[in-house]
């Protein structure tokens, strides 16, 4: 995630999300552009990942709720924590700081910005939180489809590939398989993921919400038939001009800008809900770092969520 302020509805923000840099050479930004999507990082994969059959969804474990330890600290990164230089052209990663010594959870991000592209020190990064012993978790942006990946993947999965609904429903979930076989292959261990739905610079989102909908759910049937547990990072105003009155009634991490920890605990408030969820985390950016806690009462569920060493 990384330090961009945009105003929204008249609240100056901070897109405390692996939101997006301005680039150079871009791509077409209509998302039914014929031109190729921008390299992936060496080791990644251009198709996507062996999946079993929608039809063969795997349940959700259940894990016995830990004792309540109060406001419980962590932080996130992905590619903006990388070493300078490193991922997409699009996407050139900052060397910004890793979380504090005093977080206990850490949430890392799957991708370098959109879809089907990796993050490009995922391995790293999971290797930095196992030294430390963090409790792990990860996170993943959903984009509108390119062209081609309609083309390449719309005919897998859950949707009906004879109509533009199910074709996208299928890019959906193909970005979530996608997604598990990067953070398998990079060794981190998490029994979630939450999905990050915001607006996606140079892979813009389509003016057709009933499309983009498609788009995020069939991601989020891409995890939960992987046995994940999903939530969903975002807010009202981020949120609703994607996917409009959409109510998935997942539980919700939600960023509060460029403020305080205080501020952010507001966050965790009902009147912040935006998609039908409780808030179990709460986010905000100090120093250049994303950092984040559990909302009151919701340090119980941190196994569900995390990973634990």
């Amino acid at each position: 995630m990384w330090p961009r302020k945009i105003a929204y509805a008249g609240v100056l923000l901070l897109a405390a999300a692996p939101m997006l840099l301005g680039c150079a050479a871009e791509p077409e930004a209509d998302a039914e552009s014929a031109s190729p999507s921008a390299p992936a990082a060496p080791g990644s994969s251009s198709s996507a990942p062996t999946s079993p059959s929608p039809q063969t969804s795997l349940e959700v474990p259940s894990v016995p709720p830990a004792e309540d330890r109060g406001i419980v600290e962590g932080g996130d990164m992905s590619w903006p924590q990388c070493p300078k230089g490193m991922g997409i052209k699009e996407r050139r990663t900052l060397g910004l700081p890793m979380p504090l010594d005093s977080a206990e959870f850490v949430i890392i991000g799957l991708s370098n910005g959109p879809a089907f592209r990796p993050n490009p020190c995922l391995a790293s990064q999971a290797e930095w939180a196992k030294e430390r012993k963090l409790m792990t978790s990860a996170y993943a942006i959903v984009s509108f489809p390119e062209k081609k990946d309609i083309r390449e993947r719309g005919g897998e999965g859950p949707g009906d590939p004879s109509t533009r609904t199910g074709q996208l429903t299928n890019v959906g979930y193909q970005q979530a398989r996608w997604n598990l076989d990067q953070m398998k292959r990079a060794g981190l261990e998490s029994p979630s993921v939450w999905i990050d739905v915001e607006p996606v610079k140079v892979w813009e989102w389509s003016n057709n919400i009933e499309q983009n909908q498609a788009v995020v759910k069939g991601a989020v049937q891409g995890y939960r038939d992987a046995g994940k547990r999903v939530g969903v990072y975002s807010i009202s105003g981020l949120w609703t001009p994607i996917v409009g009155d959409l109510q998935l009634q997942l539980p919700e991490w939600r960023p509060a800008g460029e403020t305080s920890r205080e501020a952010a605990l507001e966050r965790c408030d009902g009147e912040w809900m935006f998609q039908g969820g409780a808030a179990v985390i709460v986010q905000w950016l100090e120093d250049d770092r994303d950092r984040n806690v559990t909302c009151p009462g919701e340090s119980v569920q941190l196994p569900l969520w995390f990973h634990q060493p």
